[in-house]
């Protein structure tokens, strides 16, 4: 009985081992399988990239001569908006160019000195083509291109795009180059592997890897943005450097970081391969860039301009101005107007319209689809060039208004005025702008909400222009009576800078 008993009791627990020695092998395959994560182990293909390429990625070194007392040269770095959350981490980055030392205790005497900075490049034609970033190479007196081997050769600047923070660069090789060929960035997906080699902290070629962490990023440090996002470990030294895919091709040029501190967290921003072929070639073919100019002022359609508007949904490129001299004018394009397709391409924001305009041929004969008191109209406008912002037109004079006595009137949380040549010289606004100025704002509405201060003219209510307090409250009681939610103003500068603002009527 007890041997009887106790022969299945012992069969029994070599099945139960057999059954934990099975799971304790599953478990052990299991790690070593899952156990280590997909970014640490990484496609095989990263050594291939960096091999194929590594020779055609170079190091930028400038120097330039300043004045001691001055500390350094100018500041190169892309001019964000005030108050933009990327304005310290963008200035710590871009402070390495101002040299070591900083500004001088010395005195008025100190001769000038000579700062050195380096950054990266990479070769696009093997005759001595090299791109890099404007800010690398701003403002230096010479320009060396050193190769991966070490050969240092004297740069000739062919050409800079600003806007876009790239350049275009010139080197007689001694010996035949290792060059490299863009790819599509508009194929890169969210997630993909991306490479990134360049000259961080003057290290020379080193190479990282990540992965595109988002596209199409806005950052606000131009008015052509559309950077690639990646974690790919970019620092001081890497920008004008090349960002790959997995091919090898070069998908973006690397510009920026986030950083409290300088290194790398994982934050990085590249110029996109599409935006770079079109200002390359342009740089290299004429030394310059000659952008579409479609001669407006744009802003965003909001809901409650959408509203106002009849647009469903809220979309396009809202017109708060059309240039007299521009292109848009002679074409039939009026402020108030909401560009919803530029040349056959959707344009979901102003972003999209500026963009579009942009990489448009100078002289192109285009079709501009709007849509204006609800419907849809196709205009068709012949592109101009898009001059410096420096060649500013002179403001056009019109006849002074005779004077009149002022006579206030409250609409919309608003204190209302007639425009007379006493209230243009309290609130500096030129003869050219027309319509009902505003003296005083409720802090309490919905005007105070939207920023609408005294000295503001109002120049159309619903798009009908308007001369007086009356005026606009007969067009706000209208639209009261047609179940509107919401008003649309063009509203004026002093200066005669247009913009729309929508206020609620209820």
């Amino acid at each position: 009985m007890t041997a009887a008993t106790t022969a299945p009791s012992r069969s029994r627990r070599c099945v139960r081992l057999g059954v934990r020695i099975g799971l304790a092998a599953l478990a052990v395959s299991a790690f070593s399988a899952f156990g280590t994560p997909a970014h640490a182990r990484g496609p095989d293909g990263i050594a291939d990239v960096a091999e194929k390429v590594i020779d055609a990625v170079v190091n930028i070194s400038t120097s330039q001569t300043v004045d001691a007392k001055g500390g350094g040269g100018s500041n190169t770095m892309p001019q964000l908006p005030p108050g933009s959350p990327f304005e310290e981490f963008f200035d710590d980055f871009f402070k390495n160019r101002r040299g070591p030392g900083g500004g001088s205790k010395g005195g008025d005497n100190n001769p000038p000195r000579k700062t050195n900075s380096l950054g990266s490049g990479f070769i696009i034609d093997a005759s001595g083509v090299v791109v890099t970033n404007n800010h690398v190479i701003a403002d230096a007196d010479e320009i060396h291109v050193i190769l991966n081997d070490g050969t240092k050769i004297k740069a000739e600047l062919v050409g800079v795009d600003k806007k876009t923070d790239l350049a275009v660069l010139k080197i007689k090789p001694p010996k035949p180059l290792v060059a490299v060929k863009f790819g599509d960035s508009d194929k890169l997906r969210l997630g993909d592997w991306v490479v990134a080699i360049g000259n961080p902290f003057s290290l020379g070629g080193t190479v990282t890897a990540g992965i595109v962490s988002a596209k199409n990023r806005d950052i606000s440090s131009g008015p052509y943005d559309s950077y690639i996002q990646t974690d790919a470990s970019i620092n001081r030294g890497n920008s004008g450097g090349p960002l790959f895919n997995l091919d090898g091709d070069v998908i973006g040029v690397n510009t920026l970081i986030i950083s409290p501190s300088g290194g790398s967290i994982g934050i990085g921003f590249a110029v996109p391969s599409k935006t770079v072929v079109g200002v390359v070639d342009q740089l290299r073919q004429f030394g310059e860039l000659r952008r579409g100019w479609l001669g407006v002022r744009i802003q965003s359609v909001t809901d409650e301009i959408a509203e106002s508007l009849n647009i469903k949904p809220a979309r396009g490129a809202l017109v708060a101005g059309v240039d007299d001299k521009g292109p848009a004018k002679p074409a039939g394009i009026e402020p108030g107007d909401v560009v919803v397709k530029f040349d056959g391409k959707d344009v979901k924001d102003p972003k999209d319209l500026s963009r579009v305009v942009a990489d448009t041929a100078v002289g192109k004969e285009v079709d501009v689809v709007i849509i204006r008191k609800g419907q849809e109209e196709t205009k068709k406008v012949t592109l101009g060039r898009l001059q410096d912002p420096e060649k500013v037109q002179a403001a056009v004079k019109t006849d002074e208004p005779a004077p009149e006595k002022p006579v206030t009137q409250k609409a919309l949380g608003l204190d209302l005025a007639a425009l007379n040549k006493d209230l243009r010289t309290r609130y500096k606004i030129k003869d050219s702008v027309k319509g009902v100025v505003v003296t005083n704002v409720d802090a309490n509405s919905d005007a105070a909400e939207k920023r609408l201060s005294a000295g503001d003219v109002i120049v159309e209510v619903a798009q009908e222009a308007v001369s007086s307090g009356a005026d606009i409250q007969k067009r706000v009681d209208q639209l009261k009576k047609d179940g509107k939610k919401s008003v649309l103003l063009l509203v004026s500068n002093g200066d005669g800078e247009l913009r729309f603002v929508a206020l609620s009527v209820q």
